[in-house]
């Protein structure tokens, strides 16, 4: 067809699905070889989710190219070409998204084979389709790959609920490690390729579709490149989710076999309240927490852990994480509980002496990064906002 008879609004969706096409490779190559984090400087992302989510993007650009030639060359949807480019198209970029999500979960290492033999199916009825096709196939396959979407988004509501509680169990602050965002943007990312591949659509809508992709291209890539790698090792048991024995019971040195407390300093490296018993009761702990952290105010340091208050304390962090277990709190609430006490005593000192001062920087001294998250936390802890607080106070 010569150019001139080529429509504006034609010439106008291949300059958009050219970019889309685009702008993932170039995230690939930048995942893959970058020299530093253009993004967050200071952070260190995870090699695991980085390889993945560079994998997915290379796929991602890959899928605009098979479309592209399979289009440009045939264009029947009852081909052969047809199903092998589709079947294809969803095997690799169903793989890669879900190794991305689940990568992003860092409270221990989730396998991503099993979405690999989810797939066997949708490969068989592909192979199928290929031999003797029929349009009831079509719409097993349709209803197949849309079944494994539904059970995959079910799977890491859960996921991500779990990995929630292991942050606030082991984590003071919680700034950009949170993925309960980037989940529900990648999820609907994978749910608009679906519609776009099996449904369709008018050239307005295909417009929105490719719209909201690149959107959701740079959405993931930032926030790839600003979660932090969580290097403090953990399993599921850290957290108290399997039956373990009361503080009391257990005994206050772990044996070399045990693994879940093989992390545990010699007792030459406990306080005297923890190397002078068999046994550590609720009192002793909470005195050494106020030894420790409350008067030291170690709870301002940011960043702080449960592994490193309870090696400050000298304590196992199986037994400190039991202890705010059996306080009915987590490990971020004691934290944030704290600042929040240092930040009201510090607002009626200032306001006493009648010095100038702003709420970001007393907020910052209370040890919090971000004034949103001390405003979160202040909300949770008092039951209003700051500025209605200090209104009534």
């Amino acid at each position: 067809m010569p150019i001139e008879h080529i429509s504006a609004e034609v010439i106008l969706f291949f300059i958009i699905y050219g970019v889309t096409g685009v702008i993932p490779l170039i995230a690939a190559v930048y995942l893959l070889l970058r020299l530093g984090n253009a993004f967050a400087p200071g952070v260190e992302p995870p090699v695991r989710l980085r390889r993945w989510a560079a994998s997915f993007f290379v796929v991602s650009s890959l899928g605009h190219v098979w479309w592209y030639l399979f289009y440009l060359y045939s264009g029947d949807v009852n081909s052969a070409a047809y199903v092998l480019v589709a079947v294809l198209d969803c095997v690799e970029l169903l793989i890669t998204m879900a190794g991305t999500l689940l990568a992003m979960l860092q409270d221990r290492r989730r396998p991503v084979w099993p979405a690999l033999v989810a797939l066997v199916p949708l490969l068989a009825f592909g192979g199928i389709q290929l031999f003797y096709p029929n349009q009831y196939f079509i719409q097993i396959i349709t209803a197949y790959i849309l079944s494994i979407y539904v059970l995959f988004s079910v799977y890491m509501v859960f996921a991500v609920r779990r990995y929630g509680r292991w942050l606030n169990d082991n984590y003071a602050d919680l700034e950009n490690k949170r993925v309960w965002l980037s989940q529900v943007v990648s999820l609907a990312f994978l749910f608009l390729l679906i519609i776009y591949a099996l449904v369709d659509t008018d050239m307005i809508l295909l417009y929105v579709l490719h719209l909201v992709e690149i959107i959701l291209f740079a959405l993931l890539l930032w926030r790839v490149e600003t979660l932090p790698l969580l290097a403090e090792p953990s399993t599921d048991d850290d957290c108290g989710e399997s039956s373990l024995e009361s503080i009391e019971e257990a005994p206050a040195e772990p044996e070399p076999s045990d693994p879940e407390l093989a992390t545990e300093a010699d007792s030459s490296n406990l306080s005297p309240l923890a190397s002078q018993k068999g046994s550590l009761d609720l009192s002793q702990i909470e005195q050494l927490l106020a030894e420790h952290c409350v008067d030291t105010k170690l709870y301002l340091q940011h960043d702080l852990t449960l592994q490193q208050l309870a090696q400050t304390i000298g304590i196992n962090r199986f037994y400190l994480s039991q202890y705010f277990s059996r306080q009915s709190i987590t490990y971020n609430t004691y934290i944030n509980n704290l600042r929040i006490n240092y930040f009201i005593s510090r607002y009626q000192e200032v306001v006493k002496t009648q010095r100038a001062f702003t709420v970001q920087q007393l907020a910052s001294e209370s040890g919090y990064r971000s004034y949103s998250t001390f405003s979160l936390a202040f909300k949770q802890r008092m039951g209003q906002t700051v500025s209605t607080w200090m209104h009534d106070n």
